[in-house]
């Protein structure tokens, strides 16, 4: 049987027929929502590791790559023979750029560091919480510039002022960006009732179909009632309503309140 995924139109394609680069942005999403079902279920030890692992890798590729495409500088940045009658400031700064200047080794480290510090931290404090906001978003940051100042050698000789200066400098500048990014992405009043059916959608490839929610208003409080016929009166083809009425099984969350519900 031919696999059937959405196209442009919101119709339905045979495998056969179907663009291979969409047909591979669907496996792919749809791979990565069943690891996402699959690390909500585990415990906060074990997804805090796994996303602070998957975090640490991307940011060591990205690390890498920026140090292949800079070179080691650090090289052309060493100190003087008569370094140890410098200032204690200048030293600072030049360990502070050779730091930020290394090779794609180099590189690779930090970005690990601040990326996987920071993805694990978020992860355990909207367990914790149950929310992501501005809070959890600064403790993250705070603790990824600590550990990279450590790591990175950054700043003067007292390495706990170092690594409290930059946890805060990175908690402050992300705490602003996280700010502008909720003031300027905050969506129409309306769509608020509508942003775990647009999650959920997105996630199946199945954003098409936003409008059909929409239209039926299918709101986030009705996502654990769905049933098969409700998908059908908005229009919505059977390959997509099998997707849908899956991943509602298979998430933890709209699980419970379905057979609470019940």
């Amino acid at each position: 049987m031919a696999a059937e995924i959405p196209t442009k139109a919101g119709g339905m394609m045979g495998q056969p027929q179907q663009n291979p680069l969409a047909l591979v942005q669907f496996k792919l999403k749809e791979v990565e929502s069943k690891f996402r079902g699959w690390l909500a279920k585990q415990s906060l030890p074990v997804e805090a590791a796994v996303v602070t692992t998957t975090s640490a890798a991307q940011g060591a590729a990205i690390g890498a790559f920026m140090g292949t495409l800079t070179g080691d500088a650090s090289s052309l940045i060493t100190p003087p023979p008569n370094a140890a009658n410098f200032n204690p400031d200048a030293m600072a700064s030049l360990k502070q750029a050779q730091a930020l200047a290394g090779g794609p080794l180099i590189q690779a480290r930090n970005f690990a560091v601040m990326t996987g510090v920071n993805a694990g931290i978020s992860c355990v404090m909207k367990r914790l919480r149950g929310k992501e906001d501005v809070q959890s978003s600064m403790v993250a940051a705070f603790g990824s510039g600590a550990l990279f100042s450590l790591v990175s050698g950054m700043g003067g000789p007292n390495q706990a002022t170092n690594a409290l200066t930059s946890g805060l400098f990175f908690a402050l500048v992300q705490g602003g960006i996280f700010q502008l990014g909720q003031k300027f992405s905050q969506p129409p009043v309306e769509d608020m009732y509508y942003a775990k059916g647009r999650s959920l959608l997105s996630n199946l490839g199945l954003q098409n179909y936003e409008k059909n929610f929409k239209k039926g208003l299918l709101t986030d409080t009705t996502l654990p009632l769905l049933t098969d016929s409700a998908l059908r009166d908005v229009k919505i083809p059977p390959g997509p309503r099998l997707l849908i009425l899956d991943h509602i099984e298979r998430d933890p969350e709209l699980k419970e309140k379905r057979k609470s519900s019940r």
